[in-house]
């Protein structure tokens, strides 16, 4: 059994161009935010409605497109018609024309890509074979960074010209990626859920899914381990950058750049990772990766060096790549083929609630205890991840194929 690479590919264009906006978005957005409002912490709070709608919306886009049935498919409906409405809005957020506006147009923004989201990365269990996911995800999370590179990279050249240039160029992909996912994707056709699907009950509650207290037990620990984990991230990510000038007592960019180790890391790392998942299995890959990680963390308290951290981020970025790339595949092995977009919602509902949790918590504790507390604390959240994964028991086989088998 290979991997079809184009196709696997062609797909990752959902998540190209999903992965570019948020780049953009958490760039400049900010700036944009700061002409009216002088508040850091208001800044801060409305920068995170984007999780905040993610927390509600995308579990229940995820459910809803498992139970949809078009001529197009269960999940391309929402791509459909998202993301052209994403491209209009992207491009509109540089052009607002006081604060009540610029809200409007983010919010309105955030709803429409929370619509997708969920059905777009559904996609890809939905038409790759349950063993192949972890190489699949790996190839996607690539393109993810691609995304991220070109709005870093491109975005800043072209905000230098002019602010709305990213955006609208971030609109264009959003169009070039719904045309090549809508001519080379045909769901009905690529899917292999579709006969698993459509014989499935027309509705899927969150209590039959969760009927089997085994079953409820074993995807509960890998969702608060993946909320453990992204509570641990999310803190780094945030503060890094004023560790750096604060603790560290070196410049904001120079603290950035090592910051940027750890993310082109992961993005090299993306498809081995997943090919290790593949080879020994998502359960061990995580582990060796939340173990590596913890021990780059617990290094970074011995040493004050920045160049040293940036060499340490770069094994990290590998470690993190282990344990990414293998956590959502490891989600979906344990979804029926008729919940796979639910689970792809709660999925997004924990790393989402780590998002709105974490860098609060951190920040508070850093308040009371210094900047020298930020490591520990991510380490803290990655060991309370590694005790949970240590609990739950990898499927045996996938229901997908079991459900395919069935249908033979």
């Amino acid at each position: 059994m290979k991997l079809n690479y184009k196709k696997t590919f062609i797909l990752g264009f959902g998540f190209f161009a999903i992965s570019l906006c948020a780049a953009l978005y958490d760039s400049y957005v900010p700036i944009f935010l700061n002409k009216f409002i002088d508040k850091v912490w208001l800044i801060g709070f409305l920068m995170t409605l984007d999780n905040y709608i993610g927390l509600f919306l995308q579990p229940a886009i995820g459910a809803l497109s498992d139970r949809t049935n078009t001529k197009f498919g269960k999940r391309m409906p929402f791509i459909l018609i998202c993301m052209p409405l994403a491209a209009v809005f992207v491009s509109l957020i540089p052009n607002h024309r006081d604060l009540i506006s610029l809200i409007v147009i983010i919010v309105l923004y955030n709803l429409i890509m929370a619509s997708f989201r969920s059905p777009t990365i559904a996609l890809m269990p939905d038409i790759t074979p349950e063993p192949l996911r972890s190489k699949a995800n790996g190839v996607i999370n690539l393109m993810g960074g691609v995304g991220s590179v070109i709005a870093f990279l491109v975005g800043s050249k072209l905000y230098g010209a002019n602010p709305a240039y990213p955006y609208y160029m971030a609109g264009l992909l959003l169009l070039i990626s719904l045309v090549v996912l809508f001519f080379n994707i045909r769901e009905k056709r690529d899917s292999l859920t579709v006969a698993a699907r459509e014989n499935a009950p027309e509705k899927i509650s969150l209590r039959q899914i969760f009927s089997d207290k085994k079953s409820l037990t074993n995807v509960l620990m890998l969702l608060l381990a993946i909320f453990f984990w992204f509570v641990a991230f999310n803190s780094v990510s945030t503060f890094f950058t004023l560790y750096g000038k604060e603790y560290l007592h070196v410049g904001e960019a120079a603290a950035a750049s090592k910051l940027t180790y750890f993310s082109l890391s992961m993005v090299v790392f993306a498809i081995p990772a997943g090919i290790i998942g593949t080879w020994i299995g998502k359960k061990k890959t995580i582990v060796i990766g939340i173990s590596i990680i913890v021990a780059v963390f617990a290094a970074v308290f011995f040493t004050n060096s920045i160049d040293t951290i940036g060499y340490l981020f770069i094994v990290g970025g590998a470690g993190w790549a282990l344990i990414n790339i293998n956590s959502y595949p490891f989600v979906v092995s344990m979804a029926r083929p008729e919940s796979i977009g639910t689970y792809t919602g709660l999925y997004y509902l924990f790393s989402s609630l780590a998002a709105i949790a974490s860098p609060p918590l951190a920040g508070l504790l850093i308040d009371r205890l210094g900047y020298g507390v930020l490591f520990k604390y991510s380490v803290t959240g990655f060991i309370l991840a590694l005790v949970c994964i240590l609990f739950v028991k990898a499927p045996a086989a996938s229901r997908v194929e079991a459900a395919a088998e069935s249908q033979s």
